[in-house]
């Protein structure tokens, strides 16, 4: 593999993740694929972390003769509590372990995975307002995606799914036949009897864009 292919394909590693490595967060504009891919990540090694930056933090207590709960002393904690102890704390490492340098610089006021998840969805998913600007920013791209002159269908293609992905990441709605039809109509002209025997044969308002296109 050539040099600069093989950076293309670190780089593209970091911000997809693989079974080994952890998806990166290295952009605001990234972050709503990240976000979806760092939850599936996460599940994927241990479901229970994924809990534990929903639910936050566990106080461990200790009731007292008078019936008072308090904070158990550190030196009394069972097995199963370090467990519970250790099970936040990793939460927070996986998370953090999934910001890049310069975005983990700006959040390390928090100390439990539920507040630094918060957080980030606040600041990089923003008020309704910030989410619909989004929103209709990805209407506009999706109704204006057009054949670029010399692109290889492979190319388009991909740049097509990678637009829907992206939609459907900030709550984006848009029908299977919306996607498929608006695929075809932009095909190189190449595939106008393809695309013409596809609309007569195929149920375009049932069939996933993978379905239509084989």
């Amino acid at each position: 593999m050539e040099p600069q292919s093989m950076i293309a394909h670190q780089e593209l590693d970091a911000i997809m993740g693989t079974t080994t490595r952890i998806p990166q967060l290295l952009s605001a504009e990234g972050f709503p694929e990240w976000k979806y891919r760092i939850e599936k990540y996460i599940k994927m090694k241990d479901f229970k972390i994924w809990r534990s930056i929903l639910r936050g933090p566990i106080r461990i207590t200790t009731t007292l003769e008078d019936d008072t709960v308090t904070d158990k002393q550190v030196e009394n904690y069972t097995d199963d509590d370090f467990e519970r102890v250790e099970e936040q704390e990793k939460a927070l490492a996986t998370l953090t372990t999934a910001l890049s340098p310069e975005i983990a610089q700006g959040f390390r006021e928090y100390t439990s995975a539920k507040a630094l998840w918060e957080a980030l969805i606040e600041v990089y998913e923003g008020n309704e307002d910030m989410k619909q600007s989004r929103q209709d920013m990805f209407r506009q791209k999706f109704n204006m995606f057009n054949y670029v002159l010399g692109e290889t269908l492979e190319n388009q293609l991909q740049r097509f799914i990678t637009l829907t992905t992206e939609m459907s990441s900030v709550d984006v709605l848009v029908t299977r036949s919306e996607i498929n039809k608006k695929l075809l109509n932009y095909l190189p002209k190449s595939w106008d009897m393809n695309v013409s025997v596809i609309k007569k044969t195929k149920d375009l308002n049932r069939l996933s864009l993978a379905e239509t296109m084989s």
